[in-house]
């Protein structure tokens, strides 16, 4: 019964622990990656207020930091930008948008091959129970961390106002669907919003993270027999 407890405390703890790195690296990370991409292309908004910073606390929004620890879903403050100051307005307003996305992924990639060389290292050598059980939680926490990351980029790159990829479609769409999406942008949020509440981005984004995190296991397929013969 106790280690029954103790195993769901730790579980509780990895949640927790996975959901603070959410509020004070991941989305930090996310931000800051468009502040970065904005500054690059000509854009000194985020420079000047000050959100372009690993500084957690620059990026973290109370409520919404709030509402993510409690019940796995909010935000961070999004970045000011002055579409004004880039030489493409809607070109550069896109790469600013993908850079948050972009982020996301390459923290997936670096959390896949970190969990295949966990996963390698514990297959190859005699691992003592006591750090087998250490190496399968961080590993747990490990998934759970490029799990988050690619449902932040996939969710994010939804077409649908105000997510990144409704600044990516922009690019592509004239300017007549442009300027109706700017007319009724308040209803499009209010509908996200409800579409999120009812749950209808569930299933398809669990089944695309799931076939993306398979596809960066498989991808890193060359860990194991790389321990293999250098061990």
């Amino acid at each position: 019964m106790s280690t029954l407890f103790s195993l769901r405390g730790l579980d509780l703890l990895i949640m927790l622990g996975v959901r603070l790195a959410i509020v004070f690296l991941i989305l930090p990370i996310h931000e800051l990656a468009h502040a970065y991409a904005a500054k690059k292309l000509g854009d000194n908004t985020a420079l000047y207020a000050g959100r372009l910073t690993f500084n957690p606390i620059a990026h973290v929004d109370p409520l919404g930091a709030a509402l993510l620890i409690l019940f796995g879903f909010g935000w961070a403050k999004p970045v000011p930008i002055n579409p004004r100051n880039f030489k493409n307005y809607r070109r550069d307003t896109a790469i600013t948008a993908a850079a948050g996305p972009a982020s996301n992924l390459l923290c997936a990639v670096v959390a896949a091959f970190l969990s295949s060389v966990i996963n390698a290292f514990v297959t190859h050598f005699a691992v003592p129970t006591n750090v087998y059980t250490v190496l399968g939680y961080v590993f747990q926490g490990i998934q759970y961390f490029a799990i988050v990351n690619l449902s932040l980029a996939i969710f994010n790159l939804i077409p649908i106002e105000p997510l990144d990829g409704s600044r990516i479609l922009s690019y592509f769409l004239p300017a007549k669907a442009n300027a109706w999406i700017y007319k009724y942008s308040n209803y499009i949020r209010m509908g996200l919003f409800l579409l999120i509440i009812a749950g209808a981005f569930t299933r398809p984004l669990s089944i695309a993270i799931n076939a993306i995190y398979r596809l960066l296991q498989y991808a890193f397929f060359w860990v194991g027999p790389l321990f293999d013969l250098i061990f």
